[in-house]
């Protein structure tokens, strides 16, 4: 099971993991499952909570990741609260214009940056695997691109010379810190 109900997620998941012999599921395939509270201090903490969680409710082998964008003059924020930035009803815009004024107040334009994506696979009451994926930029002048999700738009991928969100989504799969994880896990999975 994919411990995550983001179908943008889901998809790039799937994609990176192929032809795994394992039917991927969704959360969307089980009862209701409350939540975990995310309050680990780090993205493998966060990772590690939510796989135990699910594996504990489904009976499944599950796969759960957390992921942000961590900026350097930022001192890491976003970092684990990336998803929550600006608060819960923020969208990525309002965040992008957050970070842009933190950044401009700083005088760290450019900030260097990195998304992280922390992975744990878990069943019952054992995490099999775990890993971490990262891939480093800086963050853009100003959101560019409609590709990806999330940060995207405001991830400057140097060797690309240009964001991700200007990447197309094979482009950004093979260096992005979400496919360097789910990557690992493939190879795991597969033996």
């Amino acid at each position: 099971m994919l411990a995550t109900s983001n179908p943008n997620k889901v998809r790039e998941i799937r994609s990176i993991l192929g032809h795994v012999p394992y039917e991927l599921v969704g959360l969307e395939q089980f009862p209701p499952i409350a939540p975990p509270e995310e309050d680990g201090q780090t993205f493998e903490e966060n990772a590690r909570l939510k796989a135990l969680a699910y594996a504990r409710a489904t009976g499944a082998l599950v796969v759960a990741e957390d992921s942000g964008l961590e900026i350097d003059a930022l001192g890491g924020a976003p970092g684990v609260q990336s998803a929550r930035y600006g608060g819960a009803d923020a969208t990525y815009p309002q965040k992008f214009a957050l970070i842009a004024d933190a950044l401009r107040a700083r005088g760290a334009a450019g900030s260097r940056a990195r998304f992280v994506c922390a992975l744990a696979l878990a069943r019952g009451a054992d995490v099999l695997f775990e890993t971490r994926g990262t891939v480093e930029g800086e963050i853009a002048s100003h959101a560019r691109g409609t590709g990806g999700f999330g940060y995207d738009p405001i991830f400057f991928y140097p060797p690309y010379g240009r964001t991700l969100g200007e990447a197309s989504a094979e482009e950004k799969a093979a260096v992005s810190h979400r496919g360097k994880a789910f990557t690992a896990l493939r190879r795991y999975l597969v033996g």
